[in-house]
């Protein structure tokens, strides 16, 4: 995947994510499955600042500057929305600007390891849509619709496919 190529993915990545934090009920944004656990805003927080603050350092030739995921960086669905883009647009930027020696070569991760920047960006998608399938279940257990992430749901896929031949599901 060029550099390019990339960063287009990764903002349609982004952009369904951004689709599903709009959704969180702005009275609930602090709101978790269980005491002690990330709350939906601590969620959207943790993937602008590990975006922000570990990726796009560590791809830059810098260590990891993650510190908190906390509401002391965005309090209310409105500040942690804006949060939220804002790292984002700060990130690709460093994504962007990136020689491409740079984007082909390695990266020194916070755990020491020395990896490929492309194998350490695939690993902030995998990071990213493994949250975002947090923030879908979470949204769940609150009973808030949620968009079909690439436009139909599993019910109107049977639907379609009940004029196939074959086993019925």
């Amino acid at each position: 995947m060029t550099q390019t190529e990339f960063l287009e993915y990764f903002d349609r990545i982004r952009g369904r994510t951004r689709r599903v934090a709009a959704l969180i009920p702005a009275d609930r944004v602090e709101w978790s499955l269980r005491p002690g656990g990330m709350t939906l805003g601590d969620l959207v927080r943790h993937l602008a600042v590990t975006e922000r603050e570990m990726w796009a350092e560590t791809v830059a030739g810098r260590a990891s500057r993650y510190r908190t995921h906390g509401r002391e960086l965005a309090d209310g669905k409105d500040a942690i929305l804006e949060f939220f883009d804002r790292l984002h647009a700060e990130a690709m930027s460093i994504f962007a600007g990136l020689p491409p020696a740079a984007f082909a070569g390695t990266c020194r991760t916070p755990a020491g390891a020395e990896m490929s920047v492309r194998k350490w960006l695939r690993a902030m998608i995998e990071h990213e849509v493994h949250h975002r399938g947090q923030l879908y279940l979470m949204l769940s257990v609150l009973e808030v619709p949620t968009p079909p992430m690439f436009g139909l749901t599993s019910e109107e896929l049977r639907r379609r496919a009940s004029g196939m031949t074959g086993d019925s599901y």
